[in-house]
């Protein structure tokens, strides 16, 4: 019998990818590699509410192994987390661990994966429990499931030197997206803005009406960071909202605004030159608001 609250947990839905690179003639979209043996493609495409057996065991019977594809995509996972990340060490040789991090759980996230997934329609595939086909089949997470077990499949059958060919041509323009959006993140812009360590008349309006002009000093930093280490201590999540405002800037030096929301109330807003100096005057109010005055 299948469960149909285990079913339905198969279904949750993860966020919508905010990756999309660009192919085109010079960087196509690589061809799906097959699976030559009959036998791991099927198994590949068999969700485990097909044959509908207990999947909370703790081994199946040596002559009766199951039929499901979930050790292809444990295997799957393994071989495309190795991939990105030997990418990551070979392209960004600089890139410290923490960024890396962030950098490859964009990549091969599951919003990512099923994007993939249904790019090459693996999930039309897939056999599933005729009760839940519908759902199932719409489910981003079963989606990225599928992809996974393709990779996993295909290291099989293949061996790693034509999956990891595959993987390669595929995930590089995603890598280079997810860089640059995590660098974002961190409020560096991609290039360095023209004229950036001087003062000018442009720099000290902004200062006159509350917008951060640098975060080089130690000061800019401890408001940031104390407000986070407070947040972390009271077991708080904070989500910083963000805009850019082409009133207050030109294109080319464009002001961020962010406000600070602690389970949808604003602590504080900010505006800066980069991300991280608008999270830091926002950071100024939300200590404020929790009674620290620096």
């Amino acid at each position: 019998m299948v469960n149909p609250e285990t079913v339905s947990d198969d279904a949750e839905q993860s966020p919508p990818t905010v990756l999309h690179p660009i192919f085109d003639n010079s960087s196509p979209f690589p061809a799906l590699p097959p699976i030559h043996l009959k036998d791991i493609e099927c198994q590949v495409f068999t969700h485990w509410s097909y044959h509908g057996r207990p999947n909370h065991v703790f081994e199946d019977q040596p002559d009766d192994p199951s039929p499901d594809n979930e050790k292809y995509e444990h295997l799957g996972d393994t071989v495309l987390s190795l991939v990105v990340t030997k990418i990551l060490v070979d392209n960004y040789p600089s890139l410290h661990v923490g960024p890396s991090t962030k950098l490859c759980s964009l990549v091969v996230g599951n919003a990512t994966l099923a994007k993939i997934s249904c790019q090459y329609e693996l999930h039309k595939y897939l056999r599933l429990h005729t009760a839940q086909d519908v759902t199932l089949g719409a489910s981003l997470n079963i989606q990225a499931d599928v992809f996974e077990s393709y990779v996993g499949g295909l290291y099989c059958n293949q061996g790693l030197p034509v999956v990891e060919t595959w993987l390669k041509a595929l995930f590089i323009p995603y890598i280079k997206d997810a860089y640059c959006h995590v660098k974002a993140q961190h409020g560096l812009p991609p290039l360095p803005l023209p004229g950036d360590n001087l003062t000018t008349s442009r720099d000290l309006g902004r200062r006159a009406i509350g917008i951060s002009n640098d975060e080089g000093n130690g000061t800019t930093h401890g408001h940031l960071a104390l407000f986070n280490q407070l947040m972390n201590k009271k077991q708080l999540d904070v989500e910083w909202v963000y805009a850019s405002s082409m009133e207050d800037g030109t294109f080319a030096d464009a002001i961020w605004n962010v406000k600070a929301e602690v389970n949808g109330e604003v602590y504080g807003r900010g505006k800066g030159r980069t991300k991280k100096a608008a999270r830091n005057e926002a950071a100024k109010e939300g200590l404020i608001k929790l009674g620290t005055n620096m």
